[in-house]
């Protein structure tokens, strides 16, 4: 990876992407420092240290901490991502815009306009949820119509405007900006957590002691980070032969290719539905200020993710059971949406595709889905155990981190992306230079 950063800084245009990206991510990083108008930031920053709950903590690590300082970027892009996701869903549902997706480059910009609106409605909806609830205990300098709007105005246009920079640095920088903005805020926190751990686990230890807990921690960490790589580079290759045929007086086809299906077919995505399904509950009660009594307050300290895999109160494991249950759930609802290998088979069978050993048609839909089925469970479960592990050392050994296995996912992912759309970008400058000389 570093001799890739080398190389591209030795080409003019990649390097003034690196460094337009680099200035973007400074600017960020500033504006998660810039505290919204109207919010009483000393009262917000002991409130949210007061809140017992894992809903907020999980909001916060999206935010690069800007949610507990309550910054102009407190909602970060999280709005853009839920829209995006709700348009790719819209598009299966809705056959207008499914048209539009098919129609190529002037369908996706509007597809993409459509994505922004939607992300504005939901910013304003979000924020408005945000500023009365946030009144309503006191949080705001003074609480009025006036106070209402300036906060939601501002949390608003901080979103808008991250989401306008992830474009920018997708057009004029490197990598996919969105997923960039998030990694950034993501990383923000990560020496924040190594503090804590290193101040709860190796401080004041005897030597022997700290070394075996600095070793642990690293090992740990090492190991959940390349179980991540694997997963996400896993994929099942099966093999596709395309029959000859004759255009004018050349045979052509007959070539042996593969189709590549990934073991992560549905990425993070399992994984931040089923938390933010989870902690909803918990956010809205904390909002309302209704914590509820009887079997509702047991219901929410059994959504809260801090109480799973404690010793002590085993019983609040169960959240942790629904939770998986919802992982996998999600990973297979998700691909269904994404991926149909009925189209596929047909595609195949109109380019005179087949599986060898698999009649065309729905034979071959059928035996894709038995495939599918098959390694989106493989793919689940690796995502149980990545989300599971930060869980089970948070409720034995009490490591409250922020970089669960949803940051972990999304670090390693976007950062093999971008290295890989910076390696393709060297690649294609290579064989310009070729042609040219």
């Amino acid at each position: 990876m570093i001799t890739t950063l080398k190389n591209a800084f030795k080409i003019k245009e990649i390097r003034s992407g690196l460094i337009f990206t680099f200035f973007m991510l400074i600017i960020i990083r500033f504006g998660c420092q810039l505290p919204v108008p109207g919010v009483n930031s000393e009262e917000f920053s002991r409130w949210f240290q007061a809140q017992t709950g894992g809903a907020f903590n999980f909001f916060d690590a999206f935010t690069g901490g800007s949610f507990e300082r309550m910054s102009v970027f407190a909602l970060n892009i999280t709005p853009y991502i839920t829209s995006s996701i709700i348009m790719q869903l819209l598009t299966i549902a809705i056959p207008k815009l499914e048209e539009m997706q098919k129609d190529g480059e002037d369908g996706r910009k509007k597809i993409a306009s459509i994505t922004r609106y939607v992300t504005i409605a939901l910013a304003l909806i979000e924020s408005t949820a945000m500023a009365i609830g946030f009144g309503n205990q006191g949080l705001l300098r003074a609480y009025n119509v006036l106070n209402v709007v300036t906060v939601v105005a501002a949390l608003t246009a901080g979103s808008a405007f991250l989401m306008w920079i992830g474009e920018r640095i997708t057009e004029k920088g490197v990598g996919n900006g969105i997923s960039i903005v998030l990694v950034i805020n993501i990383i923000s926190r990560l020496p924040d957590d190594f503090g804590k751990l290193y101040d709860q686990f190796v401080k004041g230890k005897s030597i022997p002691l700290a070394v075996v807990a600095a070793c642990v921690i690293i090992v740990i960490v090492l190991a959940m980070i390349v179980f991540v790589v694997v997963l996400n580079s896993g994929v099942r290759k099966i093999p596709v032969q395309y029959a000859k045929k004759i255009q004018g007086n050349k045979m052509v086809g007959g070539q042996m290719t593969h189709l590549p299906l990934k073991v992560n077919t549905a990425g993070v995505i399992p994984i931040i539905f089923a938390s933010s399904l989870m902690q909803l509950p918990i956010i809205v009660s904390t909002l309302l200020r209704y914590n509820g009594t009887g079997v509702w307050r047991q219901i929410l300290n059994g959504l809260n993710q801090d109480n799973w895999c404690n010793p002590n109160q085993l019983i609040y494991s169960i959240g942790l059971l629904v939770y998986i249950v919802l992982t996998v759930f999600f990973a297979y609802f998700y691909t269904s949406l994404t991926f149909n290998p009925l189209e596929i088979a047909n595609n195949m069978k109109k380019q005179g595709g087949f599986i060898p050993g698999i009649r065309p048609g729905k034979p071959t839909s059928d035996y894709l889905n038995k495939v599918l089925n098959a390694i989106i469970f493989i793919g689940a479960v690796g995502l149980v155990i990545i989300a599971v592990v930060p869980f089970f050392f948070n409720g034995v050994f009490n490591a409250s981190v922020s970089f669960g296995g949803t940051s972990l996912i999304i670090i390693v992912s976007v950062i093999l992306e971008t290295m890989k759309q910076i390696e393709s970008k060297m690649l294609v400058r290579n064989y310009k230079g070729f042609l040219n000389d």
